[in-house]
């Protein structure tokens, strides 16, 4: 009777586990948002946002490693003056550096700067393309930042913490508006460099289901490795064993409801349309010769420039969130040849992006930011024993960017330093409060975006924030 009762309670048992489980991946399935022919919830079908959004899409041109806001944005006449000095005790207040010392002489800007447009922007003499864009552009000079070394503040802008395992802003731009296109991945990762700190983890779903993860193309030759079928597998059988693994996927999602399940089926999918998407996204020949020109770009040829015009094509066709990583702003030594030299690289197509989407009547609801993870120090990094020399170091306390497009305020300079460009003294800006406002721009409360995981809900900018109302338009 014992026996009975105990192999009776232990049924029991494994039904209410199994109904309990079935119960949980059912909500976790009705989460995705609408459901498609045959009882499957679409992750990504288009959602509607808390309220009408000014941005439709983003374009972040990440410049990892750090730009110097001191060579590009932001001069200092004091530094000229005091060049050779340390800086004052008072303005250092124990701050330690990786790898200088905090009595380092002080450095002056190695440019020139000239007002621009009728904003009146100040730029320096190595970014003449962007000058004639000025008035498009909001120049943040007071961002400021938690983390001092590479891979943890790139984390830290992207995901909002400083190590991997959280969703990147891209994910959340998903999970929160899903996706327009069918044909390509509604968030796409370029890289134009040697290679980027923070690794995949910068545009990792973290948590949330990989559909929401951002897929990383390749910058040349098929954007996509193994796109094309092997010997003897036409389209017909391809398309037969695509539909054979989706029928076993479906039941295996209809016993459990796992949204990694769904993720999968969704993942074929996109596999078999990027056969013919992938290879017209890289067909260059339907640009004018004064694009190509503007841009000053090879379609043969990997660069920023290529990473830019593919980056508007890609939005034309309803892709989400496009980042570009541009590598190689790391200038510990040679400040002045380093960026030179990505100067040259990068400048003229960040100015051919943004008069190309004005142009055709995109930038209005597309957001395109660019800037680094933190900017370099006001004082000189010169190390033999490392071989550097007339470097910078890097600088959390204030930094550069800007933004233009999709509901920001153009032409103007927000925000401010001191005289010798080591603190913010003027309206300064958090990471935290650039990411509540890139989601407003995209029509979310950022206080109200949220995804249940381990118990709590979890949002981009943690239990920080505010938007920066005064630069939208």
């Amino acid at each position: 009777m014992n026996g009975q009762m105990g192999q009776g309670i232990e049924l029991a048992r494994r039904t209410f586990l199994g109904k309990l489980g079935l119960g949980l991946g059912t909500a976790a399935l009705a989460s995705f948002g609408p459901v498609q022919a045959g009882g499957l919830a679409d992750p990504l079908a288009p959602k509607k946002p808390h309220f009408v959004p000014k941005a439709k899409r983003v374009i972040h041109l990440f410049m990892t490693g750090a730009p110097s806001q001191l060579e590009l944005f932001d001069p200092k006449p004091a530094l000229t003056a005091m060049e050779g000095k340390p800086l004052p005790a008072s303005v250092i207040k124990g701050q330690r550096y990786a790898f200088i010392r905090p009595d380092a002489a002080v450095m002056g800007p190695r440019f020139k700067f000239k007002k621009h447009g009728h904003s009146g922007a100040v730029l320096s003499e190595i970014l003449p393309h962007t000058a004639t864009i000025a008035d498009e552009l909001c120049i943040i000079r007071s961002m400021k930042t938690e983390q001092f070394n590479h891979a943890p503040a790139q984390l830290f802008l992207q995901t909002g913490f400083s190590q991997p395992g959280r969703p990147s802003i891209g994910s959340w731009a998903l999970y929160g508006l899903g996706c327009e296109t069918k044909n390509l991945p509604a968030f796409i990762v370029l890289s134009t460099g040697a290679g980027i700190s923070g690794g995949s983890a910068l545009w990792s779903s973290g948590f949330m289901p990989s559909v929401y993860s951002g897929t990383r193309l390749r910058n040349s030759g098929d954007p996509i490795l193994h796109v094309g079928n092997p010997p003897g597998v036409d389209a017909r059988l391809q398309r037969e064993t695509l539909d054979l693994a989706g029928k076993l996927n479906q039941r295996r999602l209809a016993l459990d409801g796992d949204p990694e399940t769904a993720s999968r089926i969704a993942a074929y999918e996109m596999a078999f349309r990027l056969q013919t998407s992938a290879p017209e996204l890289l067909d260059f020949s339907d640009e004018s010769k004064t694009t190509m020109e503007e841009y000053g770009c090879d379609p043969k040829q990997p660069s920023f420039a290529r990473g830019c015009l593919m980056a508007r094509r890609m939005i034309e066709r309803g892709v989400r969130m496009v980042t570009i990583y541009n590598e190689g702003w790391d200038a510990h030594s040679d400040v002045v040849g380093n960026h030179q030299g990505n100067a040259l690289k990068t400048d003229r197509a960040c100015a051919a992006l943004i008069r190309d989407l004005k142009s055709r009547g995109l930038l209005e609801d597309t957001l395109v930011i660019w800037g680094g993870e933190f900017g370099r120090t006001p004082m000189v990094e010169s190390n033999p024993s490392l071989g550097r020399t007339q470097g910078r170091d890097h600088h959390p306390q204030a930094f550069t960017m800007w933004m233009a497009g999709g509901g920001i305020r153009s032409g103007m300079t927000y925000g401010a330093t001191d005289d010798l460009g080591f603190h913010v003294v003027e309206k300064p800006v958090e990471i935290y409060d650039l990411q509540a406002t890139i989601l407003h721009l995209l029509g979310f409360n950022h206080e109200r975006l949220t995804f249940a995981h381990a118990g709590r809900d979890f949002r981009l900018t943690d239990v920080h924030g505010k938007v920066i109302h005064d630069i939208l338009a």
